[in-house]
C-alpha cells in the first residue's frame, strides 16, 4: 500500500504532528503498536502525576479538561490523548507494530509492520525517547527481586522491608518517596541529586514561571539551556524531607547475593531493588543510516541527512520543551511545515495539457 507520510508512534508527538499535517493538507497515517491510544501512559506507575498543570498539558487545538491548575494523573493523560485522536479523527492504526523502516527500491521508504508492508515517501519517527531500560551489569549478580522503574507500578510488587532505589533523578526520588510513605526502609543510591525546584513559587506553579520566562523555549545550545540540561532539576519533590527518611548512599559499583557494594567500600543488604537508571535509545527496526555509534538519532531540530526521514519528541530536540506534553506541539508545527514544503518541492507536477 502506498502512503504519502507515515508517522511511527501514536503518542503525544505523533498526534500533535498529525493535527498539523492535517491542517497543512498532507495525507498521512499514524502507526502505533498499542491496543489503545494512550496505552504507553497507562503502563506507567500507578501514582504518577504530571509536573505540568492542565493549563500547560494540552496538545494543539484541544484544551486539557479539568481544573487548569491541577496536575493530571497518568490515566487522565492517556484518556486525553485518546479523546484528542477521536476529536480530530486522526488516522491512527492501532495494533500496528513497525518492524522495519528501510530505503525503498524506487525511492521513499518500505515500512514493514505486524499487519503488512507499506510504502511511504516520508517517515516521521515519533516513537518517544524512552526505549530500552538501562540496567547496570551488576544487576546480574544480585539475588533479590529487582525491577527497572519502567516496570514499577506500586510498592506491592516489592517484597521485604528494605528496598533500594538506584538513581537520583525525578523518577528515582518520586519512587523512593512513595516507598517511604508505605513504611519501607529505603536505601537511595544517588551520588548526585540535581537542583530542587518547588512545584509552586510565589503563589504560581513553577511552569507558569517557565512559560513567562521562556524557559521551555531554551535551546540546549544556549548557555542557560546547556546548564539546565546538564543539571536535570528535581521538580516538586521535598528532597530535604525525603533524605531525612531514607538511607542515602553513594554510587553502586557491584553486587553480591542480597547486597549492593558501594564506591566507598560499604555495602547494603536489601530485599528488593528499583533501578531508576534511565533508558538508552533503541531503534532496531530502523535500517536507515541516521544513528550514531550509541544508537541515537543524528538530527538537527528533527531533520536528518536522509531525505524524507524526520524525528519528533526527542529531549531537547529544539528546546527544553521538545519532549514535554504541553510543548511538543510547537516542534510538531515547525516540522509539519518543513515536511509540507519538502513535499511541495519533490512532488512532480502534472504536465500541462496540450491544446488540441
Amino acid at each position: 500500500m502506498d502512503l504519502d507520510t507515515v508517522i511511527v508512534g501514536g503518542g503525544q508527538a505523533g498526534l500533535a504532528l498529525g493535527h498539523h499535517l492535517r491542517r497543512a493538507g498532507v495525507p498521512f497515517a499514524i502507526l502505533d503498536a498499542h491496543a489503545r491510544v494512550g496505552d504507553a501512559w497507562r503502563q506507567r506507575w500507578d501514582s504518577l502525576a504530571l509536573f505540568t498543570p492542565r493549563r500547560f498539558s494540552a496538545l494543539p487545538g484541544l484544551p486539557f479538561p479539568g481544573d487548569p491548575d491541577g496536575h493530571p494523573g497518568k490515566d487522565e493523560v492517556a484518556d486525553y490523548l485518546a479523546a484528542y485522536a477521536a476529536h480530530f479523527n486522526l488516522p491512527v492504526r492501532l495494533g500496528c507494530r513497525v518492524t522495519s523502516v528501510r530505503p525503498g527500491a524506487a525511492g521513499g521508504f518500505t515500512v514493514d509492520t505486524s499487519t503488512g508492508t507499506l510504502h511511504a515517501q516520508r517517515v516521521m519517527v515519533a516513537a518517544g525517547a524512552f526505549h530500552k531500560p538501562r540496567v547496570p551489569e551488576v544487576a546480574g549478580r544480585l539475588r533479590v527481586t529487582q525491577l527497572h522503574s519502567s516496570a514499577y507500578r506500586n510498592p506491592t510488587q516489592l517484597p521485604g522491608p528494605v528496598v533500594a532505589v538506584v538513581g537520583g533523578g525525578n523518577t528515582g526520588v518520586q519512587i523512593a518517596a512513595e516507598l517511604a510513605d508505605h513504611g519501607r526502609r529505603v536505601v537511595l543510591a544517588a551520588p548526585a541529586i540535581g537542583p530542587v525546584l518547588p512545584q509552586r513559587w510565589l503563589g504560581r506553579d513553577i511552569f507558569w514561571w517557565f512559560s513567562r520566562l521562556g524557559t521551555m523555549r531554551l535551546s540546549a545550545e544556549s548557555r542557560l539551556g546547556g546548564r539546565i540540561a546538564a543539571q536535570n532539576p528535581i521538580i516538586g519533590t521535598d528532597v530535604a524531607g525525603l533524605l531525612r527518611r531514607v538511607d542515602r548512599v553513594g554510587r553502586v559499583v557491584d553486587a553480591e547475593g542480597d547486597s549492593l557494594l558501594l564506591a566507598d567500600g560499604g555495602r547494603r543488604r536489601v530485599d528488593a531493588v528499583v533501578w531508576a537508571t534511565g533508558f538508552r535509545p533503541h531503534y532496531p527496526w530502523l535500517a536507515v543510516p541516521v544513528l550514531d555509534p550509541a544508537g541515537a538519532p543524528v538530527q538537527r531540530a528533527g531533520v536528518t541527512d536522509w531525505p524524507g526521514l524526520y524525528f519528533l519528541g526527542l529531549p531537547w530536540q529544539r528546546a527544553r520543551g521538545s519532549a514535554v506534553l504541553g510543548w511538543v506541539g510547537r516542534d510538531a508545527e515547525v516540522l509539519a511545515a518543513r515536511l509540507a514544503e519538502d513535499r511541495r518541492l519533490t512532488t512532480p507536477r502534472p504536465a500541462p495539457a496540450v491544446p488540441a
